[in-house]
Formats: structure tokens, sequence, C-alpha cells
């Protein structure tokens, strides 16, 4: 295995979009996504009964993000669309965040004209776009976020401005604490793992190497860690270029453990990754404890720990580790993380070019 990920000027050649440059800029970026609702008028809150956040891929992962993070903080459901519709009980009692990066996801214009017609109260969060002209034609509120990043190193502009509307109507408390812990947590972190820090001494980097030839399987616990999972396995997808799959317990204790039957051969390629949270149901602790000691000596394991007090400090902590990790992942196979040709390839034929 080569030495590249100890080698800077490398990582840099390799990196053609910037993604290690986006992600050393991160606490910035979190600092800066939490400012930008401010002066933009939004729509009263109401008698609300539900919010909806509708996205894509790098869009929908800060849906999930607020999900969790608002599950036992609010009197109204956060839920998650990733389809053309919204869900039914759409309404005029909704709040809709129509999140798109870019702002020319097919699939979030379609709902964001969904919303309208359904005549939900309607924040559009993009850089630009398709999106932003037909927000701006409606008189819909609209959260401009910086362009010039990838969509998959944009979580923060994609995920705490609608923190801050939430709190700005009234539906959350005041989170400005656990946005300044995060901020301040994050700048420690990457003191920890990022590309200057030897690979003898950095986490992130050893997490790496011992993913590389592997079938990451990332295993996380619901209602804290289940969104980093999925977003782990997502960046080994765009980022590194190779498969990877995840799934959450106690979910997995009824199903998926029982993979751990199958074929040597098949066995041999999975390494599992557990990502731990204080704040994670005893049981389920217990749960992972157990797991682990059932697969042991069957597949490669380890596991990362939430670091952190506030809830958005320990969920961004494994996000860092994870999204440095796949980076490093990619440098190991030779690959440039920042291109996603397939995923470029199939918005070509789907657009008929």
């Amino acid at each position: 295995m080569s030495n590249i990920l100890d080698d800077q000027a490398a990582l840099a050649a390799l990196d053609s979009l910037g993604g290690l440059r986006a992600l050393w800029g991160l606490p910035e970026q979190c600092a800066d996504a939490f400012r930008l609702p401010d002066g933009v008028t939004i729509p009263e809150a109401g008698a609300l009964s539900n919010v909806v956040v509708s996205g894509l891929g790098g869009s929908a992962i800060g849906g999930d993000l607020l999900r969790v993070w608002a599950a036992d903080r609010m009197a109204v459901p956060v839920t998650v669309n990733r389809d053309y519709r919204l869900p039914a009980f759409v309404g005029e009692d909704s709040l809709v965040f129509c999140v798109s990066y870019s702002g020319n996801t097919e699939e979030t214009l379609a709902a964001y004209a969904d919303a309208r017609e359904k005549g939900a109260r309607t924040v559009v969060l993009t850089s630009g776009g398709r999106l932003k002209e037909m927000a701006a034609g409606d008189g819909v509120s609209v959260i401009t976020v910086p362009a010039g990043i990838s969509p998959r190193s944009a979580t923060g502009y994609l995920f705490l401005p609608m923190l801050k509307v939430l709190y700005r109507l009234g539906l959350v408390a005041d989170p400005d604490r656990e946005m300044r812990e995060l901020v301040a947590h994050l700048a420690g972190v990457r003191e920890e793992i990022g590309p200057a820090v030897p690979g003898d001494g950095n986490p992130a980097k050893q997490l790496a190497r011992r993913l590389f030839g592997k079938l990451p399987v990332i295993w996380g616990v619901s209602g804290t860690t289940e969104v980093v999972a999925m977003r782990f396995k997502g960046q080994i997808n765009e980022n590194a270029k190779a498969p990877a799959y995840w799934s959450v317990l106690p979910e997995l204790n009824h199903n998926e453990i029982n993979g751990i039957e199958g074929p040597d051969n098949v066995l041999k390629l999975l390494s599992v990754v557990f990502l731990r949270d204080p704040g994670d149901h005893p049981r389920v602790g217990l749960r992972v404890d157990i797991t682990r000691r059932i697969i042991a000596g069957k597949v490669d394991v380890t596991e990362l720990t939430a670091r952190g007090i506030g809830r958005l400090a320990r969920t961004y902590d494994l996000v860092y580790r994870g999204d440095y990790t796949s980076v490093y992942l990619a440098a190991l196979y030779g690959v440039d993380p920042g291109p996603v040709p397939v995923i470029e390839r199939l918005k070509k034929e789907l657009a008929g070019l």
C-alpha cells in the first residue's frame, strides 16, 4: 500500500475539486451557515402539524440530520422526502424545506411545485439554479448558500440554516450554545485528522487503511448515529468510488446479523464499523457489545464513539471523521474523490443527451 496519505502534495494533486480544502473549512462553514437565514423573511409558523425536508443525496442528508436532532425537541414531526411527490399529508399546515444545492435537481423541482400546489409554507435552500428562479418568481423565501463546492461537502450549509429557521419560528429552543460548541469541537478534530497529521497518529488515515480492499459495512444506532452511518456509506461511494453498505441497530439484530453465517470467502471481505453515541439507549448499547462479540473473529470489526457534549458536536464529530476517512480511502485507491462520472452519465441519459 502506497504512502500517499502522508504526501500532502500528492493528495492535493489527486483531489481536483478541492474536497480536502472544503473539509478543512467545515468549522467555518458551520458558523457561516447558521447565520445565513438572518435577514431572510420566512413564513409565519402558525399552527404547523409537520415539517418536511425534500431533497436528494447530499441535499437530503441535512434533512436527516435535522430529523434526528429534533426528534425529542419538537412537538411536530420532521420527515425527509426523496421523491418527485410530497406525502399526501402535506398541506397548508406544513412547513416544507425544498433543498437542492445546485438548484436544478429534477425531483426537488417537482416537489417544490407540489408544495406550492398543496399550499404548504415553503422555504428554499439552494445556491441558485432553476429552483431559486422559481422561488423568487413566486415570492417564496430563499436562503442562498455559497456555490462552488460539491453538495457532499456542504452539509453545514444544507442543514444548519434549517435549524436556524425552526428557532426563528419558535419551534425549538435557542441552539446557539450547541452551535458554538460544534464549531470549536470541529476545529479541534481537524487538528487530529487533517492531511498534515502523519498516518501513525491520524485515526482517519488508519481507518482508511483498515477499510482498503474491504467491503465497508457501517452500523449505526436508530435515533443517534443512524444518519452518520448512511452518510459514511454514501461518502465512500462518492469519494472512494467503492461499494459500501449501512444499517442500524436494533433493527439489524432481527435480520442482518444472521448473515454472519454466510460463506467464509464473503465474510473475509467485510469490515464492520460500529458507530456509537453516549446518548444511545442502554439496551442498544448492550446490543452493540453482544453483536460485536458474536461477529468477532468472523469479520473485521472496529468502532467509533462520538465525542462532544451537545448532540450537534457529537453527530458532526462522527460525520467529520467519516468524511476524512472516505477521502483518504479514495487516495489509497488512486482515484480523484471529486468527480462522480456515473452520476453525471445517469443525469445525461435521463435528460436524453
